[in-house]
């Protein structure tokens, strides 16, 4: 088992045909750490929807849990997003189901069948992240952070290797966006593979970890300053 879970080579990033980043050299190991940062529009989102499969690879070499990007044809990508956790700024619950459905919805959709194994892997989920409490409850019933739960929940359903957080706490005020950063420490702790987008620069300070930085059409390992 190799320790690469992603492995880009001068790697062209490309959204609406448009290059937004350029020779892009980027690996990412197997129970790490990774923030992504970056002005708005510098191709932070672009890169993990290149990563997820949205967006193709243009040009490059580029390997993400053993598949190869490049080669990637469209009825792979739900396999690619299998091994992938994704974890979105707005949530995305399905507004008429409770989050027993909305992740029930996810298990089905990926190919589990067995009724007492989604429950039981949705109840495991819901407690990784402290909210099993709220299993038949309605997204609009509960709090931004509690959505943010249930979101991460969803994307540990699979077991996957590596999380993408596209700006996870973007909509959330500073303790809650504390707790949703602890938590994901945690799953990190616990062995999970992280990448977080970010802009949330007093979150980077108290929790340091790698940084890479897109800029000027550019991916770079950043080298902040921690006082």
């Amino acid at each position: 088992m190799s320790d690469s879970l992603v492995y880009l080579e001068n790697a062209l990033i490309v959204q609406r045909k448009k290059p937004v980043l350029i020779d892009v050299n980027l690996e990412i190991k197997r129970g790490n750490f990774y923030y992504l940062i970056g002005p708005t529009g510098s191709g932070k989102s672009s890169l993990l929807k290149t990563l997820y499969g949205e967006l193709p690879l243009e040009k490059g070499k580029g390997i993400v849990v053993d598949f190869d990007l490049r080669k990637l044809k469209k009825k792979q990508i739900p396999y690619l997003r299998r091994k992938l956790g994704i974890v979105f700024q707005d949530f995305q619950l399905l507004s008429d189901r409770s989050v027993f459905e909305n992740l029930r919805f996810v298990l089905r959709a990926t190919g589990w069948k067995d009724k007492k194994k989604i429950q039981n892997q949705i109840e495991k989920v819901l407690d990784q992240v402290g909210i099993l409490t709220k299993i038949n409850r309605m997204p609009h019933q509960l709090s931004g952070g509690e959505q943010q739960r249930v979101a991460i929940a969803r994307a540990l359903l699979n077991e996957p290797e590596l999380i993408l957080a596209d700006e996870p706490t973007g909509n959330l005020d500073p303790e809650i966006s504390n707790e949703i950063m602890q938590l994901l420490l945690q799953l990190n702790t616990n062995g999970q593979t992280v990448i977080m987008a970010t802009h949330d620069y007093p979150l980077i300070y108290q929790f340091p970890a790698t940084t890479f930085k897109c800029e000027k059409g550019k991916l770079f390992e950043a080298e902040l300053e921690f006082n």
